[in-house]
């Protein structure tokens, strides 16, 4: 257990000269370990709490006059963790491969679907990071026709060693062999086999063309109770994906070490965040011989001109321990502090199949409601409902569709859970407020945070109910002696949910119905969830007395904090202006320099090295020291030796609150609103929350670096089986600039979720604040809303198969080495290309046409002509500021509707068809319909389009009733000429028909009479379009 906080706290609260202002709003999601000192040219918060010895003191908040006493700073050191250096880095650190023994394999027994056998040391035991395990248990399954699993556990697992946690089922599935996987297995592509020369090892390879995919052969199996190494190569410049959540290039390289660990923190690059997704794609490339058919493995660059094919497989470790993934030259290394090797391989061998094959073990991700997929607009810093809604009505007034309103913790009473400010968002206003923007087909979405305020036990005024309720129900962490365990986090002095409790499920529903009983929120933010704490350890109970507290850092516009950071390249453009923020900066750096103590030590850290005592685990400081990005396990974390109520150390699951969160907070919906989908955006996850939430990105830069990361984020997110992702357009830290906003805008508006958010104290960027960004806005946002019809169906095809939303060119088209590495464009499924610009200054971007010269052709969106473009190169494609490059891919038949200010009433608009055909005059598409919001709706319709021999089909199968009528239909790459058009036998007049000879592009419009005399308007019944 982390020291208590009571020594400081009680030296440091006599001196009242440590209290700091407290200001107005406090952000949930900012990043709080790397705050700049420098600042920016923004407004400051509107109002503070004084900095007074007095026992009270009065201040105006929002206009309203109001008693405070001095609100106590918990001091910065309290947020120190220890000094510990990554074992990767460590040149004292032993190489397990070196001293530890391996194991021998005995006691081999086939099985129906496969084989178990006994593992024993093969030595002396090394206890290098741990306690080594004597003896294993390995169990191998052939578990369907398109999964194999490798599984590798203590062979005893009593009291005397339960440390050795094993990840439950109840909280992440662990999938089990099929009923028919004794039959379906034999069709299985992967091949398992293993050796003991010289020690234990496996490999797992492909039947069909003999690649091993796997191999521990040539290393060791380490299996200790706090260190697990097992290890595999790799072909040379091999492409791997995923092992998530980073900020990262989409393909990972061959020179990364891979943390995962939840952590509060902003967005650094190439440093574990947010959630923890031990999963990879692996896809390889092989030249074909024409004349042998022999494959020969790409190893590096090759000509287009060659014929290619690729084979991509997926291996998931189910373990929920911090782990590492040491990716390079030639080999994959896998650390874990903890847990079991629970190993499933996916044979794919696509990237759609190994997703699919991967997204049925860890679970589909959710069908959202529609509404979710129009704009979302928030901001730490809005004051109060007045001021939310003159944000709704001016995107009203600049002619902005705006979907869903947000607010960040601003709406909270003192930053606490389910409770609104009565002073700045009492609930009978904000009804009022909802009533009227409910009326207009909009949303509104509140933060969640993941901690409970503990209220001041010698302060009657400062009752909590929602604490209170939890503690009755025993729904918190506690300490090893059974108190609670107390953090800090934005409210002051917290506890924190024990998911693994059997009251705390219970309790977070009741807490959610009872305030949506008071104001009716439409979805839920969830954030905080790693779960974050601010300070290392848990304080007493004793120093409950100081809450409300602040926490040990400055907040964005506070004194010492302010933001003069100025947009990127401003410093070209405006270069006075930028000279005078720098000079403001470099202050307020000096003041903060100089009242922390002046100059900073060069003197080398004294690490904290801790070494392994048999049979018991240091779960606060492990001997094995991976890489986090915050250093001390329990730096802005609950610490390891926090302790659930069956006896489970937060050590073993401290990844898995994020999921469980959003586990709980969905099913609480459920009870909010019967029968709805939950629409949740959580900012932690794990294998399988796709289930229940979207995620976005995170606390992002306004950076263009940030702009481009997002989009290989989105993509690592598709394979994670998370469709529902966004990053903030325009970037959350920073200030934002009108060119960068402008582009980030019209890319967010291809990515699912598509929101705008802030910091406070920053500039304003709503999408209105910049004449330039009100137009780029609108000619996006024309085509997200024309295509949302389309979107809504590869969510479904997502939930129902397990198919991606947002699609890299690689997996599309899956025979061209050259997109291993491309992220800089993207699918928006298999039919519309996206091709942003990322760089300043550019009126072009460059973009490659995939599958040209392989039967592929491609359509502008705006011009509709087919694009004129070389096989495997690079095209400059024109790009002025406003305006992004979309692209129809051929042979697809797209279903849109006419855009309008909210999707409620878009769905009201009559309906188009664009059908791009291929170069042999053949396309195909699909349209999902039902109510767009309930769990089960009482009604479907799945509508088939084709196009073939001048004739578009359109068929129908379900019995959802939608009735706005067909008014157009495009088709593109019409070849020769068209003399008469007819739509069910009926020969359409000549005003209602016009051809391009030249963009080779046939309208047909006039329809909307015709089809809405159809019982059911454009799909009521099956119609074809014939021309020649």
């Amino acid at each position: 257990m982390h020291s208590p906080l009571r020594s400081w706290i009680t030296v440091i609260a006599c001196y009242t000269a440590s209290l700091t202002p407290l200001t107005a709003a406090q952000s949930p999601d900012v990043d709080t370990t790397s705050i700049s000192s420098g600042g920016a040219i923004g407004r400051t918060s509107a109002a503070q709490l004084p900095s007074s010895s007095s026992a009270s003191a009065v201040v105006a908040i929002g206009g309203t006059t109001t008693s405070f006493r001095p609100i106590f700073t918990v001091p910065p050191e309290a947020a120190v963790g220890a000094p510990l250096l990554p074992n990767v880095n460590d040149p004292q650190a032993v190489d397990a491969q070196t001293v530890c023994p391996g194991y021998v394999g005995s006691d081999v027994v086939r099985t129906k679907n496969g084989l178990t056998a006994t593992l024993r040391l093969a030595g002396q035991a090394c206890n290098v990071y741990g306690t080594d395990v004597e003896t294993l248990n390995l169990t191998v399954e052939y578990q369907s026709n398109d999964r194999l699993s490798v599984r590798i556990i203590p062979a005893i697992l009593d009291a005397s060693n339960m440390s050795q946690y094993i990840l439950p089922d109840r909280l992440v599935n662990q999938p089990t062999a099929d009923a028919q996987a004794s039959t379906e297995s034999l069709t299985n592509d992967l091949g398992f086999v293993w050796s003991n020369d010289p020690t234990f090892s496996f490999t797992v390879l492909r039947r069909n063309t003999g690649d091993v995919l796997f191999s521990t052969e040539g290393t060791k199996l380490v299996f200790e109770n706090q260190f697990v190494e097992f290890a595999s190569p790799l072909p040379e410049n091999y492409n791997l994906y995923g092992l998530g959540e980073v900020i990262h290039g989409l393909r990972l390289g061959n020179n990364f070490t891979r943390t995962l660990y939840a952590a509060d923190v902003g967005d650094p690059v190439d440093y574990n965040i947010y959630g923890s997704h031990p999963f990879y794609l692996d896809t390889r490339y092989f030249e074909v011989d024409n004349a042998t058919g022999n494959l020969t493995l790409v190893t590096g660059n090759t000509s287009a001109d060659n014929e290619h094919v690729s084979y991509s497989h997926g291996v998931y470790l189910r373990n929920a321990h911090g782990q590492e993934v040491l990716l390079r030259t030639q080999n994959i290394t896998w650390r874990t502090i903890g847990g079991s090797i629970d190993l499933y391989f996916f044979p794919g061998p696509t990237q759609q199949e190994v997703t699919a094959q991967y997204q049925k073990v860890i679970g589909l991700p959710a069908l959202q409601q529609y509404f979710s997929f129009g704009f979302h607009q928030c901001r730490w810093g809005y004051a109060n409902w007045t001021q939310l809604e003159e944000v709704v009505m001016n995107y009203e007034k600049f002619g902005i569709p705006l979907e869903t309103i947000w607010t960040d913790i601003d709406y909270m009473n003192q930053y606490r859970d389910f409770d609104n400010d009565q002073r700045t968002y009492p609930y009978a206003a904000g009804q009022e407020f909802l009533a009227r923007l409910h009326a207009r087909g909009q949303h509104w979405v509140p933060i969640v945070d993941s901690a409970i305020y503990v209220p001041n036990p010698e302060n009657a005024s400062d009752a909590y109910a929602t604490f209170d309720r939890g503690n009755a129900t025993q729904s918190f962490l506690t300490n090893p002696d059974g108190s609670l365990y107390i953090g800090d986090v934005w409210p002051g002095y917290t506890v924190f949910p024990d998911w693994l409790s059997q009251g705390a499920g219970p309790w977070w529903t009741n807490e959610m119905v009872t305030w949506h009983n008071n104001i009716a929120f439409d979805g839920i933010w969830i954030d905080m969830s790693e779960v974050s704490s601010f300070i290392i350890g848990s304080v007493g109970r004793e120093n409950l007395t100081l809450n409300p507290v602040h926490p040990p850092f400055r907040l964005p516009g506070e004194p010492g904090a302010v933001i003069y950071d100025y947009p990127e390249y401003f410093n070209i453009t405006n270069a006075t202006e930028a000279a005078s923020a720098s000079s403001a900066s470099s202050s307020q750096a000096a003041a903060s320099s100089s009242a922390a103590g002046g100059s900073s030590s060069s003197m080398t850290p004294n690490y904290l090295r801790t070494t392994p005592t048999p049979g018991v685990r240091n779960v606060n400081y492990p001997p094995y020291v991976i890489n986090n990005v915050q250093g001390d396990l329990a730096n802005h974390a609950v610490s390891p030796n926090a302790t659930h109520a069956d006896g489970t150390e937060e050590y073993d699951v401290h990844n898995l609150f994020g999921h469980q969160i959003l586990n709980a907070t969905y099913e609480a919906l459920l009870s909010v609103l019967p029968g709805k989908r939950p629409f949740i955006i959580g900012r932690s996850t794990f294998p399988g929350s796709g289930m229940f939430a979207g995620h976005w990105g995170g606390d992002n830069y306004s950076r263009w670096a940030y702009m481009f990361f997002s989009i290989p984020q989105a993509l690592s997110f598709s394979l994670f089986g998370i469709p529902m992702f966004g990053a903030d357009i325009c970037g959350f830290n920073f200030q934002s600039d009108e060119e960068l906003c402008n582009r980030w805008t019209s890319l967010g508006a291809f990515m699912p979720f598509f929101r705008s958010h802030n910091t406070l104290s920053a500039s304003p960027q709503e999408a209105y604040v910049w004449a330039s960004v009100i137009d780029a806005a609108k000619t996006a946002m024309y085509i997200r809303f024309q295509l949302l019809p389309y979107m809504y169906t590869l969510f479904y095809l997502a939930n129902t198969t397990g198919s991606t939303v947002m699609r890299a060119l690689a997996w599309e088209f899956p025979n061209e080495p050259s997109l291993a590495d491309a992220d800089r464009q993207f699918l928006l499924g298999p039919s519309i290309m996206v091709t942003p610009v990322l760089t300043p200054g550019a009126t072009t971007v460059d973009g490659v046409f995939p599958g040209i010269g392989q039967g592929a052709c491609w359509y502008d969106w705006y011009t509709q002509a087919a694009v004129n473009a070389t096989k495997g190169q690079n095209m400059t494609i024109e790009a002025p500021l406003g305006h992004i490059p979309v692209y129809i891919r051929g042979g697809s038949i797209i279903p849109t509707q006419e855009p309008a200010m909210t999707t409620r009433d878009a769905r009201r608009n009559p309906w188009s068809v664009i059908a791009a055909l291929s170069l042999e005059g053949t396309a195909s598409g699909s349209l999902y319909l039902d109510d767009v919001e309930s769990v089960m709706p009482n009604a479907t319709l799945y509508v088939d389009l084709l196009a073939s021999s001048s004739t578009l089909y359109a068929s129908a199968r379900g019995t959802y009733v939608d009735t706005n009528p067909l008014a157009n239909i495009t088709i593109l790459g019409v070849q020769g000429t068209v003399s008469n058009v007819s739509f069910n036998g009926m020969e359409l007049p000549s005003a209602d028909v016009r051809f391009n000879a030249s963009s080779k592009v046939l309208s047909v419009t006039g329809l909307r009479n015709m089809t809405a005399s159809m019982n059911g308007g454009a799909w009521g019944r099956d119609w074809e379009l014939r021309w020649g």
